[in-house]
């Protein structure tokens, strides 16, 4: 499986966990809906002459009384929410469709429905407060000053925010992609406004967006994995070689994306000849492979009859 299949498989898993989701959305939106069509309907009843909560009336009892005049700014708080989620649904699913399957198109697709979630939650706390009598536009006004104080102190945040869209506008990496981070190595699961997710060995390591530096990205082109076998001193290397030139290109190792390449001498160990082997895969899989090539190698030095040595120690004795 190539790695864009995969990328495309893990999106397509994704889908069918929202689908999986969605029936309970959509039962929730579809009551709120009909509930807010009724309010319309009997809009009177609610707002006009003939409400049941008019503020004059009297039920006899103070908390009844405050309690039913607060009904129609509920009603009205649920209309706005509804037709503000409504539109958010709709928006997103037609961002989905719009957005390709590749890495990049479903990187992007995620930071933009992560910004219209955060932008709909800020629009629904003003409108919801401007329903109950706040002075939305003191408060907006207030918000920017508050934001000017409250940004000297959230500078990291900021900063954790403009990196997140510098990283995917720039295109360091992408969903999927596998990166090495601060010594860490894993696969991008998640870049999000403020922090971006890797995962590796079931891990999940989370950066601020800010501190990601140096990103050694190993997904821009197929990995190499590389493995090292020592044969004895006492083999003859130009037989050797021959045979593994012989043999090498008829090795099947899973996962490999190239014929095994047999690259020559490597080093020479305390014990043996290092030979160096490799071939081309997927950073995903530069370890499996890494270990299939082994076993293959042992399997070909075995049927040749090329022995691996075993560690050896040389003790000389000083003479008088």
């Amino acid at each position: 499986m190539t790695k864009m299949e995969e990328i495309k498989e893990r999106h397509e898993e994704n889908k069918k966990k929202l689908k999986a989701a969605g029936p309970v959305k959509l039962i929730i939106l579809a009551i709120l809906l009909i509930g807010t069509i009724c309010s319309y309907v009997f809009y009177d009843y609610i707002y006009g002459g003939k409400n049941q909560w008019c503020t004059t009336r009297d039920y006899g009892n103070g908390l009844l009384n405050s309690v039913t005049r607060l009904v129609p700014q509920l009603i009205t708080c649920i209309q706005v929410i509804t037709i503000v989620l409504i539109c958010v649904t709709i928006l997103l699913a037609v961002i989905r469709k719009l957005f390709g399957k590749t890495q990049r198109s479903i990187t992007v697709s995620r930071l933009v429905a992560n910004l219209i979630r955060w932008l709909t939650a800020i629009i629904l706390v003003i409108a919801v407060l401007a329903i109950w009598g706040v002075d939305t536009t003191a408060l907006i006004t207030g918000a920017g000053v508050v934001t000017l104080v409250v940004g000297l102190g959230m500078q990291s945040l900021i900063a954790d925010v403009v990196a997140g869209l510098f990283i995917v506008f720039e295109n360091e990496f992408n969903v999927g992609d596998w990166i090495t981070v601060d010594g860490f190595r894993g696969e991008v699961i998640d870049i999000g406004i403020r922090t971006t997710k890797l995962k590796a060995v079931g891990n999940v390591k989370i950066f601020n967006n800010n501190a990601i530096q140096g990103v050694l990205n190993h997904s821009t082109d197929n990995s190499i994995a590389l493995t090292y076998i020592d044969i004895e001193y006492g083999a003859n290397l130009p037989k050797v070689e021959e045979v593994i030139r012989a043999h090498v290109g008829e090795l099947k190792v899973p996962g490999a994306l190239s014929e095994v390449k047999y690259d020559g001498v490597s080093s020479l160990g305390a014990s043996g000849v290092t030979l160096q082997f490799e071939t081309n895969c997927l950073e995903a899989d530069i370890f499996a492979v890494g270990r299939a090539m082994n076993g293959a190698i042992k399997n070909m030095f075995d049927q040749n009859h090329i022995d691996i040595p075993f560690p050896q120690i040389v003790v000389h004795n000083s003479k008088d």
